[in-house]
């Protein structure tokens, strides 16, 4: 809280590199969520709808699977497995966010965290302003992405 939010560079499912830096200007949602966890499967809904409300203000989520916990980087068909899962969820949800891979990598650097989804709300500064562990309510989330946009 009120420090910059950690840098990443992560795949999105099509292997684009995706980068937190790149959203510089926009207030950022990262979403710490998996395939397997039921309160990310209630939560995915109402982050569509307040993605699709406040996105031309200049708002984004970046959703990042934590889904391969125990995977090695040379586990391929460990790696598509958890691609399939991953692109299947997000075609039946419709989720229009970037959805970004290999989330467990980058967990220490914000942390490290029991609770599942977990969500930072970052400024157009890049300085998180709120963070979420566990499920909450829409409108608590509500409120976060507005402290990220600064209103």
């Amino acid at each position: 809280m009120g420090k910059p939010a950690p840098a990443f560079a992560l795949e999105d499912l099509n292997g684009k590199k995706v980068t937190l830096d790149s959203y510089k200007g926009k207030a950022v949602l990262i979403n710490f969520w998996a395939t397997w966890c039921g309160p990310c499967k209630i939560e995915t809904p109402w982050l569509i709808d307040l993605r699709n409300k406040y996105a031309g203000q200049g708002f984004e989520i970046l959703g990042i699977s934590a889904e391969a916990d125990d995977l090695k980087e040379d586990d391929k068909a460990g790696w598509a497995k958890d691609k399939a899962a991953i692109a299947k969820f997000v075609s039946e949800e419709k989720v229009p966010y970037p959805i970004l891979i290999n989330g467990d990598s980058i967990t220490q650097a914000y942390g490290g965290f029991d609770a599942m989804p977990t969500s930072f709300f970052v400024d157009r500064n890049g300085t998180v302003v709120a963070a979420q562990m566990g499920i909450t309510s829409a409108s608590d989330i509500e409120v976060n992405i507005k402290k990220a946009l600064g209103e």
